[in-house]
């Protein structure tokens, strides 16, 4: 018991003399993954909560449009800042329009980091998502400040 003592404390006093003082810490970040789901009339989902009926209707409402009234993306992400600095999720959205043309939509939210991973929502619902379009690609960025901290994007990005 007493080594066992020794050791905790030896290792946690080398962690205190690793840490430079004076030195700001250097955020980090990542996200881990991005869920796109479209959002029927009533702005669910899914009709039940299992994910396997998620994923049926996902199926759906791609194949019944007319049911589609927005789209959701669930970012999972995790970040360390300094003093517990607040960061930002942007979504960049490519689309097709209703003419025809390209356009384009940026989604941000800013969010305040934790010890662990965060599920965050980001909509894009009512007169919004019918100017846009069908989405054909987006990306996902995580931002401390001017600094990237993590992205992901869709295959056609």
């Amino acid at each position: 018991m007493r080594r066992l003592c020794l050791f905790l404390f030896l290792l946690g006093s080398l962690g205190l003399a690793t840490e430079t003082p004076g030195k700001e810490p250097v955020p980090t970040g990542t996200i881990v993954k991005v869920l796109p789901l479209l959002l029927n009339r009533t702005g669910h989902d899914a009709l039940s909560p299992s994910l396997f009926d998620r994923d049926a209707y996902q199926f759906y409402l791609r194949a019944h449009t007319n049911e589609i009234s927005g789209i959701r993306y669930d970012v999972l992400w995790k970040a360390r800042t300094p003093a517990g600095q607040p960061v930002k999720i942007k979504v960049e959205l490519k689309a097709v329009g209703p003419d025809g043309g390209p356009r384009a939509k940026t989604l941000e939210i800013t969010v305040n980091p934790g010890r662990f991973r965060h599920w965050t929502e980001i909509p894009l619902t009512g007169e919004d998502f019918v100017k846009l379009g069908p989405v054909v690609a987006w990306r996902t960025s995580l931002w401390a400040g001017d600094q990237l901290l993590g992205s992901q994007q869709s295959f056609l990005w």
